[in-house]
């Protein structure tokens, strides 16, 4: 036990070092272990030396911190920070291969300047079977007749929120590495992607109204084909091509630009958000949206 902590105590410089540079806030107890297997020839320390054992000298030894979450719906959760917190680290921590998206993805694209307080990270599902039966007006209507389903698998952090979703499986398409604003390489949706996200789950972005601002602040920089293509692609059941050609029209985007969308059939009847009361329609794209949007 001397000889283990006598290491650690002549390794601590180059320890820190590592950490300091390493550009990360956050790790989990696996991300520990391994820094610890492919360091350990390299700072001299045991073999014999546990991961807990590293553990225990980080935190009482360095600027290692403890951070123990807890959820209503979730497993409790342990992470370890350096440094500030980048609760956007923090929340792709807890599944591998997950992004940030909606409200989040529209911060990180600085189509909002409001710091989210909600934050959205998708980890998404196996392939599943295409749905099967056709798609009719009378299921259209009732499915918009309903407030929409919202994930319940959220954790708290400092006054902000961090919710899991579990979103279709796409192959992570359109997702890439975006600063975030502590410099942090941060894997999010693209700009075209988030776009049509936000109108899949307006709720997770603010609400609509929330939405029809981030359309418009992105009006210098999206890509109306791009945004298309991804949106065939991802090959959602409802006609979502009516509600983003609205919020293109009503954002002032330019008539030449919406014809990928014209091109688009149009064969019911959509709504731009699930359980409106007051409600008007656009007959152009046959939508009914908002009253006063």
């Amino acid at each position: 036990m001397t000889r283990q902590r006598d290491a650690l105590d002549g390794a601590q410089a180059q320890i820190e070092r590592y950490f300091t540079e390493s550009g990360k806030s956050v790790y989990t107890n696996a991300d520990l272990s391994a820094i610890l297997k492919a360091n350990r020839a390299g700072w001299h320390l045991p073999q014999g030396l546990l991961p807990t054992r590293f553990v225990e000298f980080l935190l009482a030894k360095t600027k290692l911190k403890e951070l123990e979450l807890t959820s209503e719906t979730l497993w409790p959760a342990t992470r370890y920070t350096w440094g500030s917190l980048s609760l956007f680290e923090l929340a792709l921590s807890f599944r591998t291969g997950s992004y940030l998206s909606h409200g989040t993805a529209v911060f990180l694209h600085a189509l909002t300047e409001d710091l989210p307080k909600a934050i959205y990270v998708n980890a998404e599902q196996s392939i599943k079977p295409k749905p099967t039966g056709m798609l009719s007006q009378e299921t259209v209507n009732l499915a918009f007749s309903r407030e929409q389903r919202l994930s319940r698998a959220i954790y708290s952090v400092d006054g902000s929120t961090i919710t899991i979703l579990n979103g279709k499986a796409t192959g992570r398409l359109e997702v890439g590495r975006i600063r975030g604003p502590n410099g942090e390489l941060l894997e999010a949706t693209k700009l075209e992607r988030t776009l049509i996200d936000i109108v899949v789950r307006p709720a997770y972005a603010g609400g609509v109204y929330t939405v029809l601002e981030a359309y418009r602040a992105a009006r210098e920089q999206v890509s109306v084909n791009t945004l298309v293509a991804t949106l065939k692609k991802l090959a959602h059941v409802y006609p979502y091509h009516q509600a983003i050609g609205f919020l293109l029209e009503r954002a002032g985007y330019e008539s030449k630009r919406l014809a990928p969308l014209r091109k688009l059939p149009i064969h019911f009847d959509f709504y731009l958000t699930h359980g409106m009361r007051a409600k008007d329609y656009d007959p152009k794209w046959r939508l009914f949206f908002p009253k006063g949007l």
